[in-house]
């Protein structure tokens, strides 16, 4: 859309006009879902921000002189729907986004991420510091860490990266039917995963719509994994007209829109001493099922990876593969998850900005498998 009304409703009208030709050549699509009134919802929730005049300097002055590079992003978003049957629901936020990277006098970055509704210039010093501490660490000479398996702590992004695997097939109700999820064995064995996994959907943060594409509305939390069992899947209106089940609001594809992962009782202060000797791993990257209906996943270590022998930090590890399963990760091998929840914002812009994240503690694995 251009904002000019009579140039948008021109192409509207054209685009209209060529999806009712093309419609009626179409085969009869038995789940298809018509439009219904799921009724009309405003919710709007305002942050507290930077001032845009000094928010460059109020992010740069606890860096000290250390290199960043990054995007900060602020204000606020929109999303609406409306639709043929009286449906209307209007959603818009104020967050910011500041997704980052420090980098050595060598060129070896550190990555992250700060982001939320409200600017926490305390929150934001005390990152900045832990994350120049490990920054220090990078100059030294990378080490070779052999294939096999070794203790493992993963901060708060590469745990978020592994839940939002979950939206590939995994939650959603039509891929356990379709015998493509990992957690079908679950439903059929009364398996569960670690009792320290309780996983949900929770739009109370206000960071994200409840309502769909269709203009659905989800629950405003809704329990996946308690204590470890699956207690719920990810159902959209389709899937449930198709199997007979109750949908619950989740979109076509049924992915995550706004994750949760509850805390356990790991201290930030304690990471390392509990690790005792093994990797830290700050990122993961290039996720992809290995082995998806065995829940198996691989991917490499990225960025600010280290090996750690006695409780301290020794040198950085060079770029890892690893290959693990779900059944592991987040079951017999989850020792215990971090005290503190951390936002994993979505910072992606393919066709519009994306909204929300992933809330995750970090995660202290007792084994993790690296092929290579």
């Amino acid at each position: 859309l251009t904002g000019l009304r009579a140039r948008d409703e021109q192409e509207l009208e054209l685009l209209l006009k060529a999806l009712r030709h093309e419609v009626a050549s179409l085969p009869v699509d038995l789940y298809a879902q018509l439009p219904r009134s799921t009724g009309v919802s405003t919710a709007e929730s305002r942050g507290e921000l930077l001032p845009v005049d000094d928010a460059a300097e109020r992010i740069l002055a606890p860096l000290g002189g250390v290199d960043l590079a990054g995007l900060y992003a602020a204000g606020p978003v929109c999303r609406a729907m409306f639709d043929s049957a009286g449906t209307f629901h209007w959603f818009e936020t104020e967050t910011f986004t500041l997704d980052y990277s420090l980098y050595t006098a060598s060129q070896r970055a550190l990555k992250g991420t700060f982001a939320g509704a409200r600017w926490n210039g305390e929150a934001y010093a005390a990152q900045m510091a832990r994350d120049r501490g490990r920054l220090s660490m990078l100059e030294q000479p990378a080490v070779r860490v052999d294939r096999g398996d070794y203790r493992v702590y993963l901060a708060p992004a590469a745990v978020a990266d592994l839940v939002q695997m979950l939206s590939w097939g995994a939650i959603s109700e039509a891929a356990i039917r379709q015998g493509d999820s990992p957690f079908r064995r679950l439903r059929e064995t009364g398996q569960s995963l670690s009792a320290r996994f309780s996983l949900s959907e929770d739009f109370s943060s206000g960071l994200v719509p409840r309502f769909n594409d269709l203009g659905e509305l989800a629950p405003e939390k809704l329990a996946l994994f308690r204590a470890g069992r699956l207690e719920n899947t990810l159902v959209s209106s389709r899937t449930a007209k198709e199997y007979g089940v109750p949908g619950n609001g989740a979109s076509a594809y049924e992915g995550l829109r706004a994750p949760r992962l509850e805390p356990g009782a790991l201290g930030e202060d304690q990471v390392l001493s509990r690790l005792d000797t093994g990797l830290y791993l700050s990122n993961l990257h290039y996720l992809n099922w290995s082995d998806q209906p065995a829940g198996r996943i691989t991917g490499m270590t990225r960025y600010a990876c280290f090996r750690v022998e006695n409780g301290r930090i020794v040198a950085p590890i060079e770029n890892m593969r690893w290959d693990d399963s779900l059944s592991s990760l987040f079951g017999t091998a989850l020792e215990d998850l971090g005290r503190e929840v951390t936002l994993q914002p979505e910072v992606g812009t393919y066709q519009m900005r994306a909204l929300g994240g992933i809330q995750v503690p970090g995660a202290l694995l007792s084994t993790m498998s690296f092929t290579l």
